[in-house]
């Protein structure tokens, strides 16, 4: 006897689609650098997310290359997550607590190819930009300053219009990675998969975790 369930491999991406398919009208909500909020809907997140992966492959992106992040938490981050899998590559995010020094070894270490970076952590970044060469900074602008010569604006990026197609993948494929924070010897990667990130996913989201659900809570 043969199971008669679909063949279907765990991929981010499918995410990705609910979000802005099941769930377009549904907030966001993310604080900036400033403390100011940001909200918009998964359709703009999903919008987004997919013009980031355009972008990248109009870079010259291939599949499997690190894609660096050195930003705060927020909504052009969660792009990051989303975007640069969907493009092919793999989202390294860079531990901006880490000395120069150390942020600068790991870097060159993974081959960074491009880096994403707030313009409020560029003087961070020059900190370390001696020691890896990466070929495109991508920053995002939230002092509303224009972008440096030299370096890539996030958003003008992003609003270049250019066709999309999920880069063709395998569920074991890799699309992040960090590194530990060397405390007994040189840092060191960690991979991560479409299919371990999707199955973190569901375990973090049941009950016994986060408890996160989108329809409000009773009262009792």
């Amino acid at each position: 006897m043969q199971s008669t369930m679909m063949r279907l491999p765990l991929s981010l991406n499918h995410l990705l689609e609910r979000a802005g398919v099941l769930f377009a009208e549904s907030e966001i909500v993310s604080r900036l650098p400033d403390k100011s909020l940001r909200r918009h809907r998964y359709a703009d997140f999903y919008r987004r997310a997919r013009a980031l992966g355009a972008a990248l492959q109009r870079l010259g992106l291939r599949k499997g290359e690190r894609v660096a992040t050195l930003c705060w938490n927020h909504h052009a981050h969660l792009e990051c997550y989303f975007g640069i899998p969907a493009a092919g590559g793999v989202m390294h995010t860079l531990n901006l607590r880490l000395a120069p020094a150390d942020i600068g070894w790991i870097a060159s270490h993974a081959q960074d190819r491009f880096l994403v970076v707030d313009d409020v952590l560029l003087p961070l970044y020059r900190q370390f930009a001696s020691l890896h060469r990466f070929e495109r900074v991508i920053v995002f602008p939230f002092s509303g300053a224009p972008v440096e010569r030299g370096f890539d604006d996030y958003e003008s990026l992003l609003a270049q219009e250019s066709p999309f197609d999920y880069a063709p993948h395998d569920e074991d494929d890799p699309i992040a990675m960090c590194y530990t924070s060397g405390t007994t010897g040189k840092p060191k990667g960690v991979v991560y998969s479409h299919r371990s990130t999707v199955l973190h996913s569901l375990v973090a989201s049941l009950p016994d975790y986060w408890g996160l659900a989108a329809a409000t809570a009773c009262s009792r």
